[in-house]
């Protein structure tokens, strides 16, 4: 889960503006379904948590994060922005009490 949340939201440096970025927003830049893949990445960390025996009140969070991340994604480029801001996983692990991967 944490490797995951981690490639997803903080992947890769920009060294430049100082910033990590992950696939998220990468992917969002692909219309539409690049935000449906993200998406369907993401469940696999709320999968994981249901798994572990998390609870329905955090499950529901979880999925609260991914679909404003998917559905303010679909917008052009403000959506582009919100995914790298967001950072969706990395809220979801905070929820379950656990911090991402450091790449």
């Amino acid at each position: 889960m944490r490797f995951l949340a981690a490639l997803l939201d903080s992947s890769i440096r920009i060294p430049i503006l100082g910033v990590r970025v992950g696939l998220d927003p990468i992917l969002g830049l692909w219309p539409i379904w690049g935000d449906l893949l993200a998406a369907a990445l993401s469940l696999v960390i709320v999968y994981d948590a249901w798994r572990l025996g998390s609870s329905p009140r955090i499950l529901v969070l979880m999925l609260l994060n991914i679909a404003l991340d998917t559905i303010v994604g679909f917008i052009p480029i403000v959506g582009d922005l919100f995914d790298f801001a967001w950072r969706a996983n990395t809220r979801n692990l905070r929820l379950i009490g656990l911090e991402p991967a450091a790449f």
